[in-house]
């Protein structure tokens, strides 16, 4: 006999706020901030926009907790630990989380209704800065320059039209063939001796920055 039995109907998880957030993550980092928006996101959880009113007021309370989630990921800084030791954890962890989410470079300062994530973060970077011996006037000049670095190097790498180790050549290699004129010696220089070479990963250039500033803090303490 053939099998006349229906197939069961999909079952919905419940929804939550926790899980509507979630999901607005998921939406952001395959679309973009852009895309992220009441109706779209209802549709990417199968239910009605009315039905998310629930859990979040607007966007901007959406926002808020987004980016209260990319906090969420980096892992705290401890005012125990040796304070450069801890600041180069905390860059990198920065760093990885907007490799994750790049729609949050722009975004991770400008809450002004922060979470509780966000603001741990901060605390405890402060913290551990003031523990270091900074004084509040250094701690302040330390924090806004470690983090301009950070999200300017995270904004310039998600720019990039490539990603990784060994993927800068398939970009530049064309353009540098373009150079023949001799217009454009140093290009050429930089191109050839350093960005073409096996090997090369502009993701490496965050250390050397990193630790220029880590270095300039420190003699700032001397």
């Amino acid at each position: 006999m053939p099998d006349t039995a229906q197939p069961l109907p999909r079952r919905r998880l419940p929804l939550s706020r926790e899980r509507v957030l979630g999901c607005a993550v998921d939406l952001a980092d395959e679309s973009g901030i852009a895309a992220l928006t009441i109706r779209s996101l209802a549709q990417s959880m199968e239910t009605k926009p009315m039905s998310l009113y629930y859990y979040v007021a607007n966007k901007d309370e959406i926002l808020d907790g987004i980016v209260d989630m990319v906090f969420s990921e980096i892992e705290l800084p401890s005012p125990a630990g040796d304070w450069r030791e801890e600041m180069y954890r905390r860059a990198h962890a920065v760093r990885s989380a907007l490799k994750r989410h790049p729609w949050a470079v722009g975004l991770l300062e400008s809450r002004s209704s922060p979470g509780e994530a966000n603001l741990r973060h901060h605390e405890a970077t402060l913290a551990t800065l003031r523990a270091a011996g900074f004084s509040v006037q250094m701690t302040a000049h330390a924090y806004a320059l470690l983090d301009s670095y950070i999200y300017g190097f995270a904004l310039q790498e998600a720019a990039l039209p490539f990603d990784g180790q060994d993927t800068a050549a398939e970009i530049t290699a064309p353009i540098v063939e373009r150079f023949s004129t001799g217009q454009y010696p140093h290009m050429i220089e930089i191109a050839t001796e350093h960005v073409l070479k096996p090997g090369y990963d502009f993701g490496d250039e965050f250390n050397f920055g990193l630790n220029l500033i880590l270095d300039g803090l420190s003699r700032s303490m001397r």
